[in-house]
């Protein structure tokens, strides 16, 4: 029986600034949850099913953001519409490392509203795994936060439904520090497959080092998925694993914006086809050393 994975979340346009164009700028589709949605699929291929859940408006935008969900062969029936809103949109530029920096108009983005209804929460019980980001849970407020979070709980203790997270900390989402620590900690307490960033965990919580990091991780009971550290490749959750798989860095670094993203995809691609711990990290790392030599969050289709 082939596995099904939703990812929920929010979609935007991406514009950046194309060299081949002048001054001019090019217009993509991205979002931390799109992205690893992508390219899981791409690593799946038809081993396994993986849809997008998320609202969008009326407008150009939205109609090619939804475009290439579907050209990406993603199941895009719980993608929903809201007729008040667009999509969100932002800009990103990189520096000679391939550091971004980003510039934002997403407060009437359409995603805002997703789980307003509650019968949007039903998605889930569809899934075998659930996958989730601390940027999803920011933008939809403290109400769809806690119904969010109730229902992965329900599925967790009642049907064999797996949650995957990974916390992705922008503080400027966040109405302050406190609401975030809370929601984040709440999320690893349900978590199954953890696949947080070290830097987004040490700022969030305020830790001096990756050690620190893990020992907290763990209070949570987490063993299952990966502790991403960048050019230093990931560290699994669980001790029994050890830290002696050593990754090589990526050759190029044009642009690091999906690293995180693409891993997760990767990850939890090999995940669904019964990879065992060390084959799903090395999966993602490699991804992630391919995503970030090219430009823009979703590489072309090669």
């Amino acid at each position: 029986m082939r596995k099904r994975i939703v990812f929920a979340g929010e979609v935007m346009g991406e514009l950046r600034h194309s060299e081949s164009d002048g001054d001019g700028f090019a217009v993509g589709f991205a979002g931390d949850s799109f992205n690893a949605a992508v390219y899981c699929k791409r690593c799946l291929g038809s081993n396994g099913e993986v849809a997008y859940q998320t609202r969008i408006g009326h407008d150009p935008l939205s109609a090619g953001a939804l475009a290439l969900a579907k050209g990406e062969q993603l199941d895009t029936e719980a993608i929903r519409y809201d007729a008040s809103r667009n999509l969100g949109l932002y800009a990103v530029k990189t520096d000679a490392a391939g550091e971004r920096s980003f510039f934002y108009w997403r407060e009437h983005s359409a995603a805002r509203t997703l789980f307003q209804d509650p019968k949007e929460l039903d998605v889930f019980a569809q899934a075998d795994i659930i996958y989730l980001s601390g940027i999803t849970l920011a933008i939809i407020g403290q109400d769809q936060r806690n119904k969010v979070l109730d229902k992965v709980a329900q599925l967790r203790a009642s049907d064999n439904v797996a949650f995957a997270f990974d916390s992705n900390y922008r503080p400027k989402l966040w109405e302050n520090v406190q609401a975030a620590r809370e929601t984040v900690s709440r999320a690893w307490s349900i978590t199954d497959i953890a696949l947080p960033s070290v830097d987004d965990e040490m700022a969030l919580f305020e830790e001096a080092d990756e050690q620190t990091v893990l020992a907290r991780l763990r209070t949570y009971g987490l063993t299952q998925g990966a502790l991403k550290r960048g050019s230093l490749g990931p560290v699994s959750l669980d001790p029994a694993q050890g830290d002696n798989i050593s990754f090589p860095a990526a050759k190029t670094v044009v642009d690091t914006t999906a690293a995180g993203d693409s891993f997760n995809g990767g990850f939890l691609a090999a995940l669904l086809q019964g990879a065992p711990a060390s084959t799903c990290m090395k999966a993602g790392h490699d991804l992630a050393c391919e995503v970030v030599g090219q430009p823009g969050a979703i590489t072309p289709r090669t």
